[in-house]
């Protein structure tokens, strides 16, 4: 069992399916444990600014990952989602979590995958939705909505339901889109922006929006979101008369994939220094797993989508959404390793963007 190495011929399949080790939560955790031998402990630089506990705040954002089922099997993905990997939420889950949903003062439903699309009953998930009130996310990696003839009819279907989307675009060069992402990702992507431009998302005077995921392609931060965010606009519009709404900076934190490819390059020592060195506690009052709440496809529940992948599950005795009570929300403390530093490093990140 071994790491892949980038360098290597990429595959369709995910670590997973091809039976890396690194795929397994317990071998990433390993390796984060032992970047305690030159790092110090997340929880112990939280202590040193002030923050003896980190507790959620109020349960506002309600994170689904329908399934890891994806069209796409990128480079960084942390969730190590693509083709071959066959979870997926079922309607019993599902209903639970309109249930958490109906009892909790939730403003926002935030689904994700994977290609949250792919799952059979999304159509059915949106109608649902539409009759609650509440803002729906949908996190889509945009060539999913031009992959066939059934995908193509969702973008009307989305617009329909008046859901915001929340899509992956690491950059604006055919080039460094399609490295991270797969051969020919950046051209279906712009096919789908346009056709979402057409049916009003991210056009001015209209309440439909589009946001734009911006990660860095390696070992770095992302730069200042507000000058990314310009750029962007500008090259988009004047090359495809493309527009969205806001961009969105997410850093890569050092689990599932991303993790196998700085640590099978000899990354991992100094991409966690950088992490270390850039904490800013100003972002730790927005951290993302302070008012989110992340359900898995199996019903297990995390305090975000992160911890989920590392199977790190809330501090309750029952961590199932069949048993969960709203009020529990704020009564424990959120489970942290040292993948929490991306999170906390520059400007911050979060599933929003970033914090600072």
């Amino acid at each position: 069992m071994r790491t892949i190495s980038v360098k290597e011929k990429k595959s369709k399949r995910s670590l997973h399916g091809q039976g890396v080790a690194i795929s397994q939560s317990k071998r990433q955790l390993q390796i984060l444990d032992e970047t305690l031998n030159y790092s110090p402990a997340f929880q112990d630089t939280l202590k040193d600014n002030g923050f003896v506990n980190l507790k959620p705040s109020g349960l506002e954002i309600l994170q689904i990952n329908l399934g890891y089922m994806c069209n796409l099997t990128c480079e960084h993905c942390h969730v190590d989602a693509g083709p071959d990997r066959k979870e997926k939420m079922s309607r019993e889950v599902l209903e639970e979590c309109l249930r958490v949903l109906d009892e909790s003062k939730a403003h926002t439903v935030d689904l994700t995958g994977g290609a949250p699309e792919m799952h059979p009953d999304f159509l059915w998930l949106l109608e649902e939705l539409s009759h609650r009130e509440v803002k729906v996310l949908v996190r889509s990696n945009l060539t999913i909505l031009v992959s066939s003839k059934k995908y193509r009819a969702y973008p009307e279907l989305m617009a329909k339901y008046g859901v915001t989307i929340v899509a992956s675009m690491p950059c604006y060069t055919p080039g460094n889109v399609d490295k991270q992402r797969g051969d020919g990702v950046f051209d279906q992507s712009i096919e789908a922006l346009q056709i979402l431009n057409q049916l009003g998302f991210g056009r001015e005077n209209t309440e439909l929006c589009i946001h734009l995921v911006y990660n860095p392609l390696g070992p770095s931060l992302p730069g200042n979101q507000s000058k990314l965010e310009a750029d962007y606009k500008q090259v988009l519009k004047e090359n495809f008369d493309i527009e969205f709404n806001d961009l969105y900076c997410i850093t890569n934190l050092p689990i599932s994939r991303f993790l196998n490819t700085i640590y099978s390059e000899g990354n991992l020592e100094d991409y966690m220094h950088l992490l270390v060195n850039s904490f800013n506690p100003s972002t730790v009052e927005g951290l993302m797993c302070r008012n989110t709440l992340s359900v898995r496809w199996d019903g297990l529940l995390y305090d975000c989508d992160f911890n989920q992948m590392l199977e790190m599950p809330i501090a309750l005795d029952s961590q199932a959404i069949k048993d969960f009570k709203v009020q529990q929300f704020s009564e424990r403390e959120v489970i942290l390793h040292q993948h929490c530093y991306g999170c906390t490093a520059g400007a911050g990140s979060s599933c929003q963007g970033s914090l600072s």
